[in-house]
């Protein structure tokens, strides 16, 4: 029996007639492990893009109280979203390693919807594995999943209606896709070899937390490349990220 991976059809090019997206991922440093160049080529042709961290990452270091870590690793995430192009970064603060699915996760990022009210929402992969099969781990299933389901209710005004009635957010039901980074089943892909400088600097701009995670070795770029190389060949360039299209429309 074959693997998603295996299986998975050619990659179509990632279409780019939007003018806002929103990225929400759990921690700091889950968009630049893969997204981050794909930000900047986007920054890089006007767009904007904001990014929305759930938690602030103050669990991510062994040797760093988490109380110290958060200022930290909010500052690193702020620099790195900075070399991305992206200037808008938001934190909602819940806590780090022990995200629930479920509808306070919902609302937090409904409202976030509601508040920025992109075109595309772009998250980290929901589903129970990473690609090649090792176990995802337990806040980024979390989030993803909740992403999915906050777009829909950030649409209703009837769901999370004091968002509407008491602080002035109204319904938005104009994200028409959820892009998911990172997925063991990725449908499209977007040229970044223009762009894949600025993501492996994206992802060194975390160097307390890389530094913590004891990755003594570990090369950012060659880590991306390892990536964004493969993926670039199914769509005859050098460098490009995979994503999953989550439609959330009807045709």
């Amino acid at each position: 029996m074959s693997t998603p991976d295996e299986a998975r059809e050619p990659l179509a090019p990632l279409p780019e007639d939007w003018t806002t997206a929103l990225a929400v991922v759990a921690h700091p440093d889950d968009m630049e492990f893969g997204a981050a160049a794909a930000v900047a080529r986007w920054t890089g042709q006007g767009k904007r893009v904001v990014y929305c961290m759930v938690t602030s990452g103050e669990a991510g270091i062994d040797g760093m109280d988490p109380d110290v870590a958060r200022g930290v690793r909010e500052a690193e995430q702020v620099e790195s979203a900075r070399l991305v192009g992206v200037d808008e970064v938001e934190f909602l603060g819940l806590p780090d390693g022990v995200l629930e699915y479920g509808v306070p996760l919902r609302r937090e990022i409904a409202r976030a919807v509601r508040r920025h009210r992109p075109d595309v929402v772009v998250t980290g992969n929901h589903r129970e594995t990473f690609p090649g099969g090792m176990p995802n781990q337990a806040d980024h299933v979390a989030t993803g999943r909740a992403v999915l389901d906050a777009v829909r209710d950030a649409g209703n005004r009837w769901v999370f209606r004091d968002q509407v009635e008491a602080e002035g957010f109204e319904p938005w039901g104009g994200v028409g896709q959820v892009w998911v980074a990172g997925s063991p089943v990725p449908t499209h892909a977007v040229d970044v070899s223009e762009t894949f400088d600025a993501g492996v600097a994206s992802l060194r701009a975390h160097q307390a937390y890389l530094d913590g995670l004891g990755w003594q070795d570990f090369d950012p770029a060659a880590f991306l490349a390892s990536m964004t190389g493969p993926t670039g060949s199914t769509l005859g360039v050098t460098h490009a990220v995979a994503f999953e299209v989550v439609r959330m429309t009807w045709d």
